[in-house]
């Protein structure tokens, strides 16, 4: 096993851009951005939008605050963008009767009938990945240990 740490490594080259983890990531996502933008395009929605409908389509009638969790988002940045779904039609938000604070988040028909059109989106993103699904599941799941580990000093 491999024990050299980061820390050893005070060489110069360590701050080129192509050693770099976050440049790696950044450009990997505004690559798939690119793939999704073009998918997305086809079903009216941006790709925050795309999450959200995501959360909205495994579970209904979420508070405001439930969807923020699951995406990693606070509520000011998920607000507009949920006033912006409202407005096409896609969910409504309506005030909790037991805390008028909480806002509850449902889908419309028209946002489930949607999920119908999006079903065939997570294929053609593996597609573009020209990755098999042990790759996919592989990079998903290094992904998800590296943001816990990043949350936690965050």
């Amino acid at each position: 096993m491999n024990t050299k740490t980061y820390s050893d490594n005070t060489s110069p080259s360590m701050l080129h851009l192509d050693q770099q983890m976050c440049f790696a990531l950044y450009s990997a996502n505004l690559a798939l951005n690119k793939v999704y933008r073009k998918l997305l395009g086809e079903l009216d929605l941006t790709y925050p939008q795309y999450l959200v409908m995501l959360v909205l389509w495994q579970q209904d009638e979420l508070m405001v605050s439930d969807i923020g969790e699951k995406l990693f988002l606070d509520s000011a940045t998920l607000t507009p963008l949920l006033k912006r779904l409202e407005t096409a039609g896609l969910l409504t938000r309506r005030r909790a009767q037991v805390d008028e604070r909480q806002v509850i988040i449902t889908l419309t028909d028209a946002g489930r009938a949607l999920q119908q059109k999006a079903l065939s989106i997570p294929e053609a993103v593996a597609c573009a990945s020209e990755c098999s699904v042990e790759e996919m599941t592989a990079i998903k799941q290094q992904l998800q240990t590296l943001r816990g580990h990043l949350h936690k000093k965050a």
